[in-house]
């Protein structure tokens, strides 16, 4: 097996078990993991199913890819939501989600975060997509990625308009194939 997909690293033996784990566990409710590609290990889509009592994202399915780097799991991986894409103040409109524990274990320059927040290789990709889960139920508008969605959502949680939940409810919609 080519060590370039991962196959033959500890990386990728280490994930192969997490991928198993994963995909036995019942107790994991909303999320389903496979490879994109049989042959590589290091990238994995996933679905996350938001479950109906989510305020903002309720019922949505929304499908990601997740990238292992080849340092995994001394390095965090890549989370990149695929198109439909969620209006979210923690998701790019690339797609790329924004969270502390995705990003690489050393200071901040910019002081937002504590190193302790950031990836450290007791992370999976299970506490990995738990968190991203807790998101959809608490988002962040704090340090946002879409700049759109935390000004909509702040104005919303001040009661001024609604807009940041009807673009949400769109974009369950979009990810259950009705728009």
């Amino acid at each position: 097996m080519s060590g370039s997909s991962g196959s033959g690293s500890a990386a990728g033996a280490l994930l192969r078990r997490q991928l198993k784990q994963m995909q036995s566990d019942k107790d994991i409710p909303g999320i389903s993991c496979g490879l994109v590609n049989d042959n590589n290990i290091m990238e994995w889509e996933v679905m996350l199913m938001i479950s109906d009592d989510c305020k903002y994202y309720g019922g949505g399915n929304f499908r990601a890819h997740l990238t292992f780097p080849s340092e995994y799991p001394l390095m965090p991986p890549k989370l990149v939501f695929q198109a439909p894409i969620p209006f979210h103040p923690n998701i790019y409109p690339s797609g790329e989600l924004c969270i502390s524990i995705l990003h690489p274990p050393e200071e901040d320059r910019y002081g937002y975060e504590s190193a302790s927040e950031r990836w450290s290789p007791v992370q999976t990709p299970e506490t990995i997509l738990l968190s991203v889960i807790s998101l959809f139920e608490d988002p962040n508008e704090e340090s946002p990625a879409n700049l759109e969605a935390a000004k909509l959502l702040r104005e919303e949680r001040e009661g001024l308009n609604k807009d940041f939940r009807r673009r949400c409810r769109r974009c369950v919609r979009e990810s259950l194939g009705e728009d």
